[in-house]
């Protein structure tokens, strides 16, 4: 192989084999959304001393059919694994803030149901978060700007 052969690169490709808009949109994403996270958890922490991830799982229930979800599908509609699902819901049962049920379908499987308490907590955090996503995000983009957004992610996770 030739020394030319050795140094010839991929025109505009950074190491990585995506080239440079690829790579910023790329890296962008991910960093808008580490940062984000970090700042709304924060936020919900010190305000309600409630995680962002405890927020997810209550917001799942809230607005599920009858309150209720199986821990399989809670567990995929946050992206936590089934054993840190496990742990989270140990945390919010010993909290008050949902209970398990049986499921009469699956005697193995069981529901997570958001409690009273669950619902109370999850009324006085939303405007808090809601207000971080706003402030930290929505205010970033026009209406036009947003709807877009909107049709771009439904191609990525429909």
């Amino acid at each position: 192989m030739s020394a030319t052969a050795k140094t010839r690169t991929v025109p505009d490709a950074t190491p990585s084999g995506l080239d440079v808009t690829e790579l910023a949109a790329w890296r962008g994403l991910l960093r808008v959304h580490a940062s984000l996270m970090k700042s709304l958890d924060a936020e919900l922490e010190a305000a309600h001393q409630l995680p962002l991830t405890s927020y997810e799982v209550l917001i799942q229930l809230a607005e599920a059919p009858d309150r209720r979800m199986r821990m399989c599908d809670l567990a995929d509609s946050v992206l936590l694994s089934r054993s840190g699902m496990s742990r989270l819901v140990d945390r919010l049962e010993r909290d008050g803030l949902l209970e398990r049920a049986a499921c009469p379908a699956d005697a193995r499987g069981s529901y997570a149901v958001i409690t009273s308490a669950g619902l109370d907590v999850l009324v006085d955090a939303r405007p808090t978060h809601h207000a971080g996503i706003r402030r930290r995000f929505l205010a970033h983009f026009s209406e036009d700007e947003l709807q877009l957004l909107a049709r771009l992610w439904s191609r990525v996770a429909p």
